[in-house]
């Protein structure tokens, strides 16, 4: 069943707080995991400059014992807690005799954490005493985050790095964010084959212990080519072998799909899924293998929250998981239609009648602007009239 993925920045100093009024509905939704934001001290308010790790109490979403609570409150529900904890990059809080910023403090009253410049990678030769390991990884600031479990974006590591820190921790999962930029032709849109680009997030995967390791990673690939298809070009979501083109299509049960996050949507809007298609994107990604993961903005947007909430409870009353099947039935420009374990049949395009490739016995159970889901006939709780 999917995550919720947070929305950072909100409600400093409350957030914590205001999150217990919304347990409830969240678990009633039907969502397994809620990925909190960093919990430490931050020089920034998201959390995402962290300097006294242990210091809870600093944090800008509250104090320790309101981050304890909410935690409480989402495993009384049976839902799991995503910790967010940055440990590529901190901020120090004091200068040391050179005049550098290189001192840090743990934020406890003995010395765990307490560091100093021989904690910093020796290439890094303006902060470091050139005592330190060589970096690993990218010439910029990266993020790993972790328990219950674990996502990271991992440029500024490498995954033989990342593979110490999941078998020291044991989380239930370990996602990576690996957001590298996708081939696009001379239009600018997306190349239609991004082989190169999941190979990229499955090697990754590979090399922090494969099946055996609780590691997978974002599905950029599916999200990338989502975002365009969606625009009239729903050809693109089937690679020539006949599969899904993104991880999900190779290593369903590593790829985290997703509509939107923080970084791609929200106020930074880096990336976003078009505004006019998000249930669209929902349609797909809770319906098809894969780890689903729901954006904060979207679930608690009354112009989604209940087809969202309609669509997990497809998901969860047909028992689709990571690895269910998945046959492709149509792939047209305006037309995309699925079948998923012969339980569940789903369309997402302007196409409104593509009843020719729908089986029989099937009834819809849930639809909105340009997508419908149809279910066995019995396995819906109140099925309405096919399409």
């Amino acid at each position: 069943m999917p995550p919720l993925k947070y929305i950072a920045g909100s409600a400093a100093g409350r957030w914590y707080n205001m999150m217990m009024g919304k347990v409830d509905d969240i678990a009633a939704a039907g969502v397994t995991h809620v990925w909190l934001p960093p919990p430490s001290h931050s020089v920034s308010s998201e959390g995402y400059m962290p300097g006294r790790l242990y210091d809870i109490d600093a944090s800008k979403y509250g104090k320790a014992a309101e981050l304890k609570s909410l935690i409480g409150a989402f495993h009384g529900k049976g839902v799991q807690v995503i910790a967010d904890i940055v440990i590529n990059h901190r901020c120090a809080d004091y200068k040391d005799k050179r005049g550098i910023y290189c001192i840090y403090e743990g934020g406890t009253s003995d010395s765990r954490l307490d560091w100093g410049p021989h904690m910093i990678c020796r290439d890094d030769t303006t902060y470091s005493d050139g005592t330190g390991n060589l970096d690993t990884g990218a010439d910029y600031d990266k993020r790993i985050k972790r328990p219950t479990s674990t996502t990271s974006t991992t440029a500024g590591y490498s995954p033989e790095v990342a593979k110490v820190y999941i078998d020291g921790t044991s989380p239930s999962l370990a996602v990576a964010e690996i957001w590298d930029g996708m081939p696009t032709g001379g239009d600018g849109k997306p190349e239609y084959d991004q082989n190169a680009h999941r190979q990229t997030l499955v090697n990754w995967v590979d090399k922090v212990g494969g099946e055996a390791s609780a590691g997978m990673v974002f599905d950029f690939t599916t999200k990338g080519i989502l975002n365009a298809a969606v625009k009239g070009e729903l050809w693109r979501l089937i690679d020539p072998l006949g599969k899904a083109p993104g991880v999900m299509g190779w290593w369903p049960a590593k790829a985290v799909t997703f509509v939107d996050n923080h970084d791609t949507g929200s106020t930074q809007a880096k990336w976003p899924f078009p505004s006019d298609k998000i249930m669209q994107g929902y349609a797909y990604i809770l319906t098809h293998p894969g780890i689903p993961c729901i954006f904060y903005d979207h679930f608690f947007d009354s112009r989604f929250k209940n087809e969202i909430a309609a669509l997990v409870a497809v998901r969860k009353r047909n028992g689709i998981t990571a690895t269910s099947a998945l046959k492709i039935l149509m792939h047209d420009g305006d037309a995309y239609v699925a079948e998923i374990d012969g339980k569940v049949v789903m369309k997402i395009g302007s196409r409104f009648d593509v009843g020719a490739v729908i089986p029989a016995g099937f009834v819809t159970s849930a639809h909105g602007n340009d997508y419908a889901v149809w279910e066995k006939a019995g396995a819906a709780a109140t099925p309405e009239a096919s399409n």
